[in-house]
């Protein structure tokens, strides 16, 4: 076994950075605790424990350096610092769980064991530009502590390879610190690391625009300050007369953010628009934070020229993420143009408490995840008068107990619900695949299509050409994606076959000369037995329904109702003019009344408007003798009454009818998940109404619906409307 050897070099660093970290750590360690230290470092160097990172670092070197870092840029830590200096020779066998426990305490041995499972979590090699490897790296992360101990020694790592000569490897290591590690420290709260590490990503990926935008920056920084306080100046005059109470502060942006703003203007460093950033944050609540902010807006438009095109207003409409803040990009002294950021303190706390977030996975929502929970992690950072990481040790990393994540056998990485089968996985990957999915094979297993998952699984689908959805499918599927894609294939499935049904009874009645309309033969499905058309068909096409016999039902009806006068039912409705009202009143004979126990005259409701019970409604008598009642908003209304004057008979309703009438509803929202889910529900729940069919169609973010209801009144419906206009989500909903 290779015993680790030590340059002058490095062991001049070591002594010297151990005696900072003693001096930082103070009363947080004691005597018997450096002894041990000391003791175990020597005793894993001298076993063969440690070894040469990919880089060719020191461990021990680069592990005094991280506890070092993490005591000057956080706070001294007993537990950390051990585990930290313990971890490298652990993870290479010098001592196991049970070992470390009985030495260092549980504590300490959770926090090795969790810094060793995200170091094995690099051996699959997913992709780290994806959001669920930080949701992953979270997951196997059993503690908040191992994050900010991953941050800071990545912070540090950064730091030491700055010449390293394996360009490629020095590349890899800054886009995955910019990209994963960056965005941690910032909802971590750790600005200067996060600021660091993007600064040290862009001077390791691109040196030559990093050293030009920071040798610009060096040059003229002692006017870029004195520009600052000559620009706040005259704004703060201003605000102060106007009776505003704000705090306003400038500052220049990061050379990596200044970058970004480079390519994303297309324009040199002396053409940014915003490289001086102001920002005034005012002392503004209730119902005066907007027109504080507007009023300040005037103030600041009014003494510099502002850049219409640069305005953004995420006041009047915040961002999707809650995010509220006026941006103006005005023209200052010596015509430099400079950003000015507008909000009060409640905006501002939003937008740097996690709403305005670097991540956000679809799911979760900000209210009860992850943006909550880091953010009260930050706040324990920021406020706590001492000691704040001992706060967070019993903050268990639990954000994503909830999911599973998975790994394809390429090693891209996907998420699910907890409790997701293979089939859910199948559908997430393609709705084909989904469709045509018979198993699977998992960690090198076959499983069947309803295998529960597990994080850390590696899946491969198997599917066949032959294979179709089935309805047991829906009894075990998870995600509302396959269970949707499994529902709309059967219903194609059984769409073609009712299609297939039709044709078969519309040959069959054209054979023997019978007539049967789309009414008749809803009559004669109901007759029958069946709840909806489809079924109807579809029994038909399977031959479970012969199409003669419908075909004589429909003809005996008819023989019987040309016998005797027939009853009202759900779908035709008879009546006879009145001569008096449902309170006894006189009315004039021309006025048909509609309602339950009306019996003499067909009439109709007609399907181009489907009025209900409290519509204002006009009767127009049909080529075939029957009144058909029609809204009077009507789309056809104008039409008939301006060519058919003399077919329109005046109508109202009589009683209360105490059936359903269809209704249809169109709605318009964002796609948000659950937001079908909570519409279904509030229908459900309205007493004598029925959902009858839903439709949704959704295309970049926002969704369109039409739903069908069965309702008894108009004033029923009204009361629908305005509840459904209440969930959250929904922009707009209007009958049609």
């Amino acid at each position: 076994m290779e015993v680790l050897t030590f340059t002058d070099e490095e062991r001049a660093h070591i002594a010297g950075t151990y005696r900072k970290l003693m001096r930082r750590l103070g009363d947080n360690v004691t005597p018997a605790d450096i002894g041990r230290l000391r003791h175990d470092i020597a005793e894993a160097v001298r076993g063969g424990f440690l070894h040469r990172d990919s880089f060719g670092v020191n461990p021990v070197w680069r592990s005094l350096d991280t506890a070092l870092a993490l005591c000057e840029q956080i706070a001294p830590d007993r537990n950390m610092t051990i585990a930290m200096l313990l971890f490298n020779p652990c993870r290479h066998g010098f001592r196991d769980r049970e070992s470390l426990e009985a030495e260092w305490g549980e504590d300490v041995a959770r926090l090795v064991g969790g810094l060793i499972k995200v170091s094995e979590l690099y051996a699959k090699a997913p992709s780290v530009q994806s959001e669920n490897f930080r949701n992953l790296l979270l997951t196997f992360a059993e503690d908040i502590r191992v994050i900010i101990l991953m941050i800071v020694d990545r912070f540090v790592l950064m730091k030491a390879i700055n010449h390293h000569p394996d360009q490629r490897h020095v590349s890899e290591v800054a886009l995955e610190a910019n990209y994963l590690y960056a965005p941690l420290a910032h909802r971590l709260g750790l600005y200067a690391i996060k600021r660091e590490l993007e600064d040290m990503s862009l001077k390791y990926n691109n040196r030559d625009i990093y050293t030009r935008i920071a040798r610009k920056l060096n040059e003229t920084k002692t006017s870029r300050d004195a520009y600052i306080a000559d620009f706040i100046a005259p704004v703060k005059k201003k605000l102060e007369e106007a009776g505003l109470r704000f705090e306003i502060k400038g500052r220049t942006k990061s050379i990596y953010s200044i970058w970004n703003k480079m390519k994303k203007q297309k324009n040199d460093l002396d053409g940014i628009y915003d490289l001086f950033a102001i920002r005034i944050v005012l002392d503004s609540e209730g119902v005066k934070e907007k027109s504080d902010c507007w009023l300040a807006y005037s103030l600041i438009t009014d003494m510099f020229t502002p850049n219409p095109s640069r305005m953004k207003d995420w006041i009047s409409i915040p961002k999707s993420n809650g995010y509220e803040s006026l941006h103006i990009t005005v023209k200052g002294p010596a015509n430099r143009w400079v950003e000015v950021q507008i909000r009060t303190r409640r905006m501002d706390l939003i937008a740097e408490k996690g709403l305005a977030a670097h991540w956000k996975y679809k799911g979760i929502k900000s209210e009860g995840g992850l943006d909550q929970w880091m953010n009260n992690v930050r706040d324990i950072l920021e406020t706590a008068d001492s000691g704040p990481l001992q706060l967070m040790r019993n903050m268990r990393m639990d954000v994503y107990d909830k999911e599973v994540f998975v790994f394809t056998p390429r090693g891209d990485l996907y998420n699910l619900p907890l409790g997701a089968t293979l089939l859910d996985f199948a559908f997430m990957i393609h709705t084909n695949l989904g469709a045509h999915c018979t198993g699977g094979r998992v960690n090198g297993k076959n499983q069947k299509i309803n295998y529960r998952l597990v994080s850390g699984d590696t899946v491969e689908i198997m599917s066949s050409p032959s294979q179709q959805p089935k309805q047991d499918w829906l009894n075990f599927v998870t995600t509302s994606k396959a269970r949707n894609k499994i529902r709309v294939t059967l219903k194609e499935i059984e769409s073609r076959a009712g299609d297939l049904g039709k044709e078969m009874l519309q040959r069959r009645c054209k054979n023997r000369k019978v007539e049967l309309d789309d009414a008749a033969i809803s009559k004669v499905a109901k007759k029958l037995g069946y709840k909806n058309i489809t079924d109807f068909y579809t029994d038909i096409a399977g031959e479970k329904l012969e199409v003669n016999d419908v075909i004589e039902t429909w003809l005996d009806m008819e023989r019987k109702a040309t016998e005797g006068t027939r009853n009202v039912s759900a779908d035709t409705y008879v009546m006879q003019p009145p001569t008096a009202d449902a309170d006894g009143n006189a009315t004039d004979s021309d006025v048909v009344v509609i309602g339950e126990g009306i019996k003499g005259i067909n009439y109709r409701l007609a399907r181009c408007c489907n009025p209900i019970y409290g519509d204002d409604v006009f009767g127009f008598i049909s080529a075939e003798g029957v009144i058909k009642i029609h809204r009077a908003d009507c789309p056809n209304a104008a039409n008939i009454r301006r060519r058919y004057p003399y077919r329109v008979i005046n109508t109202r309703w009589s009683g209360k009818i105490g059936a359903q009438f269809g209704a249809t509803l169109r709605i318009v929202g964002r796609d948000d998940i659950g937001i079908v889910t909570n519409i279904t529900s509030i229908i459900n729940k309205e007493k004598s109404t029925s959902l009858r069919n839903i439709s949704i169609e959704s295309h970049d973010g926002l969704f369109q619906g039409y739903v069908v209801v069965g309702i008894e009144n108009q004033e029923s419906l009204n009361q629908l409307i305005r509840k459904l206009k209440t969930v959250k989500g929904v922009k707009d909903v209007q009958r049609t």
